[in-house]
């Protein structure tokens, strides 16, 4: 099988957010790089919302992921700033506060309990009565019972993030290789290098995995070199209006039931997501639209009167705790950095420089300790 000569420093697998931001930032260190993705920026980014709510997203048991989240979260000004000036596009990046509303008694018994949950763990987030909600936003239903407001979070266009990353990224000079990386190649129990789909092997000192969903697609793999990413559908919609609909991202409850509206300043209003353990289905459904949009006219009534723009499904790359794995794999040569879930696109500048960090200068920075991707072997012999 032929074999390319000019190896580089690194090769990344995977072309969503991650593996763009990556290449972005370890080339800026003066690496050579080259990413493989048929499709760069296509696939579970370009579907994406793009809240940046580690807040809003907590549940319990989640508190290293919640830091993460935070660290994450207050690196975007600069991350932003940086990547527009390098790339020349605009993210519609927002830091305008994440609204979080109840329907009912029970959503806000809910809310409640996250928010003293919250409390404890020193995040504050403001208690809001029904009328203080619709005070703010003005489209929100009567018979809203309350809400919480999380006034560090917003959002972001992850379809102008990673079209503004690739940009960045070849103009920092990383070679865009759009085959498909089929298999690992592995000598004397180190990864050395990736067959593509068309037989060639490239070869590289250093490998990072950044396939998103399908990072347990590439065949070679030794048995827990990757911890098990499983395929989590979300089926999302795009509305647009002419006039102001929304003044900040919204999630709410009903019924028990998730719900968040995002709205764009180029009038884009974005509503999702479902969460379904589908396998690799990315079929969009009629119940997963009815669903949607059920459940955001409860709280927002008008929503129906806007224009319908797309429906798609995408796949969260789901880990067994619902956490990244971030950091050199069991196998030398070959680096880690998939599981996100459904926060890819939050967790973006931290896991750049984290990653950055460890495949440059050899160390893992406190931020990525606990998300090491060793940690599911240990679990697995506990």
């Amino acid at each position: 099988m032929p074999t390319s000569t000019n190896a580089p420093d690194l090769l990344i697998i995977g072309a969503g957010v991650i593996g763009l931001a990556t290449a972005w930032r370890v080339a800026r260190r003066g690496l050579a790089v080259t990413v493989l993705d048929p499709a760069p920026a296509g696939g579970a980014s370009r579907v994406a919302a793009g809240m940046l709510t580690p807040v809003s997203e907590l549940t319990y048991g989640e508190e290293p992921l919640l830091h993460l989240g935070i660290a994450s979260r207050d690196r975007y000004p600069a991350f932003v700033a940086e990547l527009e000036e390098v790339s020349g596009r605009r993210t519609g990046y927002r830091r305008d506060g994440i609204l979080e509303i109840a329907f009912d008694s029970d959503d806000l018994a809910f809310l409640e309990d996250l928010r003293r949950f919250r409390q404890s763990l020193g995040v504050p987030a403001e208690a809001l009565s029904g009328r203080e909600c619709r005070r703010l936003e003005p489209m929100l239903a009567p018979s809203v019972r309350g809400g919480l407001l999380a006034p560090e979070d917003g959002s972001i266009d992850p379809r102008r993030l990673t079209a503004a990353l690739l940009t960045a990224a070849e103009r920092t000079g990383v070679r865009m290789d759009r085959r498909r990386a089929a298999g690992l190649v592995v000598e004397r129990d180190i990864a050395v290098g990736v067959r593509l789909d068309d037989g060639t092997v490239l070869r590289a000192e250093k490998i990072l995995l950044a396939a998103g969903a399908h990072s347990g697609d590439l065949d070679g793999l030794p048995d827990g070199a990757v911890p098990q990413v499983r395929p989590v559908k979300g089926q999302v919609i795009r509305l647009r209006t002419a006039t102001p609909f929304l003044g900040r991202s919204t999630r709410g409850v009903v019924r028990g039931s998730s719900i968040y509206v995002v709205p764009r300043d180029d009038g884009e209003v974005v509503v999702g997501a479902t969460q379904e353990e589908m396998g690799f289905d990315t079929t969009v459904t009629a119940g997963g639209v009815w669903q949607l949009l059920r459940d955001a006219r409860e709280l927002l009534p008008g929503i129906t009167e806007l224009e319908f723009a797309e429906v798609s499904a995408g796949l969260r790359p789901g880990s067994p705790d619902n956490a990244p794995a971030l950091g050199p794999s069991p196998l030398p040569g070959l680096f880690l950095a998939v599981g996100h879930f459904r926060n890819g696109v939050l967790l973006t500048p931290v896991t750049a420089d984290a990653m950055t960090e460890i495949l440059v200068d050899g160390t893992v920075p406190e931020v990525a300790v606990p998300f090491a991707p060793d940690r599911f072997a240990e679990e697995a012999r506990a």
